[in-house]
Formats: C-alpha cells, sequence, structure tokens
C-alpha cells in the first residue's frame, strides 16, 4: 500500500501563491507517476497537473503559465510539489494528490489518493 499526505493548503487573498507538497511512503516501488486533482463544490473532479516516470509534465488549460508542478525522487518519503501562483477565486477546491504507475511520458490516474488539502482563495 502507498500512503499520500498532502500539507500546504489554506486560504490566500487573489493574485497570492501557495505550494502544495504530498509526500508519498509505504510500497512506493509501485508508483512512478504523481499527480493533482481538485474538486470544487458541485463539480466534477478535474486534473490539475502531473508528472510522469519520464518526468514529463501535464496541465489544465486553465492553470498553465500559473502552476508548477515538480517531484524530488531522493527525498524520503519521495515528494511532489504543486507551486501555484497568481491563484484566482475559481482556483479554490480541495486539492488532492494521485500517485500510479505510468509509462514514459503518458499520463493515467493511478489508484493511489490523499485525503485532499482545501485551497480557498478568497476574491
Amino acid at each position: 500500500q502507498v500512503q499520500l499526505v498532502e500539507s500546504g493548503g489554506g486560504l490566500v487573498q487573489a493574485g497570492g501563491s501557495l505550494r502544495l507538497s504530498c509526500a508519498a511512503s509505504g510500497s512506493i516501488f509501485r508508483i512512478n507517476a504523481m499527480g493533482w486533482y481538485r474538486q470544487a463544490p458541485g463539480k466534477q473532479r478535474e486534473l490539475v497537473a502531473a508528472i510522469t516516470s519520464g518526468r514529463t509534465t501535464n496541465y489544465a488549460d486553465s492553470v498553465k503559465g500559473r502552476f508548477t508542478i515538480s517531484r524530488d525522487n531522493a527525498k524520503n518519503p519521495m515528494t511532489v510539489y504543486l507551486q501555484m501562483n497568481s491563484l484566482k477565486p475559481d482556483d479554490t477546491a480541495v486539492y488532492y494528490c494521485n500517485a500510479g504507475a505510468s509509462s514514459g511520458s503518458t499520463w493515467s490516474e493511478g489508484p493511489f489518493w490523499g485525503q485532499g488539502t482545501q485551497v480557498t482563495v478568497s476574491s
């Protein structure tokens, strides 16, 4: 089993920044790709950003140029970050870390999820 623990959410004014972290522990040999999803009230969960085993990154169009995903495989536990700049009220959501096994540069939703961290952007 893989455990994912997110941190870094909070309340920020529009235009501000936050950095989310997700630490993976347990059977981390089972994962080589990690990503962030978010779900706002009344909306479906959506992919925000992901980074594959080949370090290819994917971003939702709504966050391109504002968010950056990165990972630190050498860190114990393995950690993925989401740097969020120029935040907008529409970014308000619960953000979830996701992990799984990808093939090369292709992202697919993994079976492991974190508990979620709330991000609230005030106008």
